[in-house]
């Protein structure tokens, strides 16, 4: 089965500490299967941790993950070459696309020279449901907030662009995160930005979003957009999101 229309739920979250695993997946995980109406049957996800450079060991934790939540879970390395031949046919069977962490700048790099920047539009929009945490959130953005650069953040601006809005990550949990937001809304470098606190997502349906969840009691999402200012400059004004508890 497919998603209705096409679908993305981005994310600072989607895990948490197992108890005979290192990792088990968390409720932002088990709603993006969710909404994508897998039924009868394991739902079947692709993960890619290109973000990461394809780490062996974490694709075990995750492997292990999958297997405690009886999911089919797949990954999709890169790293040293693809390997899954067909990668859209591949992607265009599966429930739900996972995107982990990493460097969100280093993602899109090894994406765009693999085709997968085309790929993933296709996929999206034949209901393939595209959800990752981090920079599994922002590459679906047309950009956000990195620290693919080095320690102190900085701008990324050639997201897949598939929701036509910015993203931040972290938005509660990493300082830099909320004061580089408003300064990029309001000088223009970023549009209206959606942003997450680690454990809150965004669900996207087409490019509208549709709702604000959270596997952590108290965790938020907020929108930042510019408006003008007493003096010649915009000021970014940021709002909260109404978000649904998902535990």
């Amino acid at each position: 089965m497919a998603a209705e229309q096409p679908t993305i739920l981005a994310t600072s979250g989607g895990y948490k500490p197992g108890h005979r695993t290192r990792l088990e997946f968390n409720h932002l995980v088990h709603y993006a299967v969710e909404l994508s109406g897998a039924a009868g049957r394991a739902p079947r996800i692709t993960h890619l941790g290109t973000a990461g450079g394809d780490q062996r060991a974490f694709n075990s934790d995750l492997s292990d993950a999958a297997r405690v939540a009886g999911f089919d879970l797949v990954h999709l390395n890169l790293f040293t070459m693809p390997n899954i031949a067909d990668m859209e046919e591949h992607l265009l069977e599966q429930d739900v696309v996972w995107v982990n962490g990493g460097s969100v700048a280093n993602l899109l790099a090894v994406w765009r020279v693999h085709g997968l920047d085309a790929i993933f539009r296709r996929v999206w929009e034949a209901g393939v449901v595209l959800a990752g945490v981090s920079a599994g959130s922002i590459c679906w953005f047309r950009g956000g907030t990195t620290d693919s650069f080095g320690p102190q953040l900085r701008p990324v601006s050639n997201g897949l662009a598939l929701l036509p809005f910015d993203n931040g990550v972290h938005y509660d949990s990493e300082p830099q995160r909320r004061p580089l937001v408003h300064r990029l809304v309001a000088d223009g470098t970023l549009g209206e930005t959606h942003c997450t606190d680690d454990g809150a997502g965004l669900l996207y349906r087409g490019t509208e979003l549709a709702e604000a969840v959270t596997e952590v009691e108290g965790r938020q999402a907020w929108r930042v957009t510019a408006h003008a200012g007493d003096g010649p400059e915009a000021v970014a004004l940021e709002e909260p999101i109404e978000t649904r508890y998902l535990g």
